[in-house]
């Protein structure tokens, strides 16, 4: 089958899942940009990108199953490895900011405090 055979319906579910997906990615990107700190910076793009990723992949089966006429599962593959792989490293880049705060407070904290005095010799 080609693409020009494929029926209308499915043009519209894999046309409306690809922009749902890529709506939900670009909403991830807008969090990137207008959160302030670090923390809500990270969090955005990842469920943007996961829920997206998901969209696109369900139309990709969707289309390729229909255009090959068998099951394709190598876009499971692709949404199985980015679904393990994007929370990952939400978690180490929170632990390395988390990290690094906690150093930086720590000195901080260490140098605001006064010097002990020694005590002057008669």
């Amino acid at each position: 089958m080609s693409v020009a055979d494929l029926p209308a319906w499915a043009c519209v579910v894999v046309g409306l899942l690809a922009l749902a997906g890529a709506a939900l990615s670009f909403l991830g990107a807008v969090g990137l940009c207008s959160f302030k700190t670090f923390y809500e910076r990270v969090h955005a793009p990842t469920l943007g990108a996961t829920l997206g990723m998901a969209l696109i992949v369900a139309a990709s089966i969707l289309f390729f199953t229909l255009i090959e006429g068998r099951f394709m599962p190598r876009e499971l593959l692709i949404g199985v490895f980015l679904t393990v792989t994007t929370p990952v490293t939400l978690i180490l880049l929170g632990r390395a900011a988390l990290f690094r705060d906690r150093t930086e407070f720590a000195r901080d904290e260490a140098a605001d405090e006064p010097e002990p005095s020694t005590p002057s010799l008669p």
